[in-house]
């Protein structure tokens, strides 16, 4: 087999074999086969596109390159659910406790945020003591004791999509449906899930900013995990605003616990009802979307789903007192209110730009080697659609670096857009793909 010739194939928009994959993908991991036929071949993909076979071989061969976590000593149907990203995305602390309380395993690998704010991980860590470097015999006996576990990823997962992904980043190749797709599903499967459950965004804030493309990648990611053996399902949601209110590492502990509570905001709220009920759905413990709701809204209204954040926290040595006495999170020592200039009704939140600006006092990485403040952020205090009066608070910037303060207000008074019009509030479930 020659690589050139392989290149020739895809080049003229033929589909590659399943053995053609693997030899590519085992080459280019184990340095036979050099960046530039790589790179060559990954320009014919983005322009070629490929099969739903070829898309699902890839993703395979990418999951066998490296370990593949085993989850079998886990008790019942393994849901996961990843998020393509965005500002405020506090899902997964409450999506893990909430489904759990219904019965439903949650082994969660997450990793650490590079961006507006930090990944699971780090949002986690402003619980004091919260330890996310378990062993995997503490992390099944976790999930099997109390439904929840989130640790660290380790290990060799998927090293083909780190070399892979690390060569579209400087070929220009990175906005490829087929090679996204095949990048995240190939992290999830190598995660050991059973069934997937896929929030993909789409708007000013979200990776994909257009709905179409959204809808044909998240189309792509639900026929990869069918076709090779993960019930998968995915909704699409709106990220051209912020979700929630809290923009921050400690912010949003605290949100998490106010939405299992019951006290959340709406958007946050509806939004982890429609994911938890495909993820109750999928691991079999509802034999409707409706009845999977119903549970998760009982968990919550009697108390369930926040008595199982408490000992999620407290089995990976989390202060679980902060659920009921949340100033034990760490603290800013600079609390600023940013009165709206003007009169009107709120028309757009430039959910990227307000990510900046938590980025900017510390809450989010510019680098790998940035480091968080768990304590900073924004909690927005108007959405899309809400009237403001001149004078009223849109943001409240919670700081500890006072020489930020100035250029983040400015850029929080570019971000949040005043009509004296009617404003059409926008949909937040913007799609559902079920795969059926």
């Amino acid at each position: 087999m020659r690589m050139v010739d392989l290149i020739e194939k895809k080049r003229d928009g033929k589909s590659l074999s399943t053995e053609e994959i693997q030899y590519t993908v085992n080459g280019y991991t184990t340095g036979e086969i050099p960046d530039y036929q790589v790179s060559a071949l990954l320009m014919a993909i983005y322009f070629q596109g490929m099969s739903e076979q070829e898309r699902a071989d890839l993703t395979m061969s990418m999951v066998e390159s490296g370990d593949q976590i085993d989850l079998s000593a886990i008790e019942g149907i393994k849901v996961d659910k990843h998020s393509t990203g965005g500002v405020g995305d506090t899902t997964t602390l409450i999506l893990g406790p909430l489904v759990a309380a219904v019965d439903v395993p949650v082994a969660k690998m997450s990793g650490r945020g590079l961006g507006h704010t930090g990944g699971t991980i780090d949002k986690l860590e402003a619980v004091p003591g919260f330890n996310v470097e378990l062993t995997s015999e503490e992390f099944t006996k976790l999930v099997n004791e109390i439904k929840v576990a989130v640790m660290g990823q380790s290990g060799n997962l998927t090293p083909a999509d780190k070399k892979l992904y690390a060569l579209r980043d400087v070929t220009a190749t990175v906005n490829s449906i087929p090679l996204i797709a095949s990048s995240i599903m190939s992290k999830k499967i190598a995660a050991g899930a059973d069934a997937i459950v896929l929030d993909v965004k789409t708007g000013a804030g979200a990776f994909m900013k257009d709905e179409e493309q959204a809808r044909e990648l998240a189309q792509a990611m639900v026929r990869i995990g069918n076709n090779v053996g993960r019930k998968t399902m995915a909704v699409i949601s709106d990220m051209s605003q912020p979700l929630g209110m809290a923009i921050g590492n400690a912010l949003e502990i605290k949100e998490a616990i106010d939405t299992l509570k019951g006290e959340g905001p709406d958007d946050l709220t509806e939004l982890c009802l429609v994911l938890g009920s495909y993820m109750v759905y999928l691991a079999e413990k509802a034999s409707s979307l409706e009845e999977a709701r119903e549970k998760l809204e009982e968990a919550i209204a009697n108390g369930k789903a926040l008595e199982r954040f408490k000992e999620f926290l407290a089995g990976q040595g989390g202060d679980s007192s902060v659920v009921d006495d949340p100033s034990k999170l760490p603290q800013a020592e600079h609390k600023i209110e940013l009165p709206s200039k003007e009169s009107g009704t709120v028309y757009e939140i430039v959910a990227d730009d307000v990510g900046t600006a938590a980025m900017w006092l510390g809450a989010g990485r510019a680098t790998k080697d940035s480091k968080i403040d768990l304590a900073v952020g924004l909690m927005l205090n108007k959405k899309v659609g809400d009237q403001v009066q001149a004078g009223e608070t849109l943001v409240t910037i919670f700081a500890n670096d006072p020489s930020q303060i100035e250029k983040v207000k400015e850029k929080l008074l570019e971000s949040i857009k005043i009509s004296k019009e009617k404003v059409t509030v926008p949909a937040l479930i913007v799609g559902q793909i079920t795969g059926e």
